[in-house]
């Protein structure tokens, strides 16, 4: 009896029942290694929008007006844009917030509308904290936006992940 070359419809459907469970098998841990990426991310922009807002500031010095705003530079009033302080933020997507005191003290508060996993974020990010904008959970009046409004298009339950910091400037 001869068989003929090919595969039999059993050994192909093993075949795919095999490749079939590898695939499940790695599917979880590839969206875990996308979530950390972005949790990743989302710290580290905060951070460089936090670091990078203290750069600004001790470089380009304050106004010595009555509200001692961060600006561009000393001699002109156009504010400061986030796609100037960090490479790959988006403006839609964090927010900067700061508020000073007579002795040159700044409190910032970076807030990301990125959609991230908090415990992750945390993780990198060891003060982050999360919240929503409507139950109260980010004060921000008496804090001044680093530009224009502040706010990207927001709803007042839109969960928000924030980072918030003191520097002095002298």
């Amino acid at each position: 009896m001869s068989r003929r070359k090919g595969f039999s419809l059993v050994e192909l459907l093993i075949v795919l029942a095999v490749i079939a469970a590898l695939i499940a098998t790695i599917t979880p841990v590839a969206l875990n290694a996308i979530k950390k990426a972005k949790a990743t991310q989302v710290a580290q922009n905060l951070k460089t929008l936090a670091s990078a807002l203290e750069n600004a500031a001790y470089v380009n010095g304050v106004n010595t007006d009555s509200d001692r705003t961060i600006r561009r530079s000393g001699t002109t009033t156009e504010s400061i844009a986030l796609a100037d302080l960090g490479r790959d933020i988006k403006g839609s997507e964090y927010a900067v917030f700061y508020k000073h005191d007579s002795d040159g003290e700044y409190t910032v508060k970076v807030i990301s509308l990125a959609d991230a996993a908090i415990g992750q974020v945390q993780t990198a990010l060891k003060d982050a904290f999360t919240g929503t904008l409507g139950n109260g959970d980010l004060v921000v009046s008496g804090y001044q936006p680093l530009t224009g409004t502040g706010w990207p298009a927001t709803t007042p339950t839109t969960e928000i992940i924030a980072y918030t910091f003191t520097f002095s400037v002298y």
